[in-house]
């Protein structure tokens, strides 16, 4: 059987890659794309068999164009990822920081180092399309003025010097990755869902859907509003839900049908743990 063809945005060595990885081994194909939305229809043509995208970080919130694009692309969420993300600052050998007059990253990991960057603003911030891809053309163009914001993995991966250890502003920093399918995959005993729903623009229609669920005994672990294009004051809004009885659940979606003007089930799957441990 060959090995599972994952699309992740970014490339080797970058958290992306760590999160496929852990779920599904050393050995897995992975797919490099350069955006978010290359990484989905590199899925939907055929070109992977499942997708890891993240879709929220605790230090900057949520990523709304990635929950756009999932329905854009009807994607189904069958699995998440929570990792805990720390950043260093990487150059090539022999350079020191004082040498360094810019410093190239994804614009996310950019917004999780703020207070290192603004402690030392006489470097200019270049964003880029991924950390690990910023590694690779320090090595590959040999530049002795220029630091990446990466992971240890990808020092490790480029043969790069670490000059700054854990410049991530929250010690604490976790990012939450989705693992996504093109066909409904089934999960066996799933005891989380993310779902969408769009409710009428009236005073108390969001309270009354949201005590619909709380009667359910299920808990809302997450609430998101994305605003809809061409619809001034009218959202969709997004929901995680927690369950330890499905058949709770399953009566609340039923509810949820006939009381909002449209719901999207994303998908139903496992909740994952948060952990401490790096990968």
């Amino acid at each position: 059987m060959r090995n599972h063809k994952i699309a992740i945005q970014g490339s080797v060595a970058s958290y992306h890659d760590l999160a496929a990885k852990k779920i599904y081994g050393e050995d897995v194909e992975i797919v490099e794309c350069s955006t978010f939305k290359e990484t989905c229809q590199r899925l939907v043509d055929n070109g992977a068999d499942y997708a890891v995208m993240a879709i929220e970080n605790s230090t900057v919130g949520s990523i709304l164009s990635n929950y756009s694009l999932i329905e854009q692309y009807h994607l189904t969420i069958i699995g998440e990822l929570y990792v805990r993300i720390e950043f260093h600052l990487l150059v090539m050998p022999d350079v020191e920081l004082k040498d360094v007059n810019y410093i190239h990253s994804h614009p996310i990991a950019i917004a999780q180092c703020q207070d290192f960057l603004l402690a030392h603003d006489r470097i200019r911030v270049v964003e880029s399309n991924d950390t690990a891809w910023c590694a690779r053309k320090i090595v590959s163009e040999r530049l002795k003025d220029t630091a990446a914001i990466a992971n240890e993995i990808t020092a490790n991966y480029y043969d790069l010097n670490i000059i700054q250890r854990n410049i991530e502003s929250n010690k604490q920093n976790y990012t939450r990755f989705l693992v996504l399918s093109k066909v409904k995959d089934v999960v066996e005993k799933p005891d989380k869902a993310s779902i969408s729903f769009h409710i009428k623009h009236e005073p108390n229609a969001l309270a009354k859907t949201l005590d619909l669920v709380g009667s359910g005994k299920i808990n809302i672990s997450k609430i998101q509003s994305i605003p809809i294009v061409g619809k001034p004051n009218e959202y969709i809004f997004h929901l995680d839900l927690e369950w330890d009885n499905h058949d709770n659940y399953k009566v609340v979606i039923d509810k949820l049908r006939s009381q909002t003007l449209s719901l999207n089930i994303l998908g139903e799957y496992k909740k994952a743990m948060i952990s401490n441990d790096k990968l």
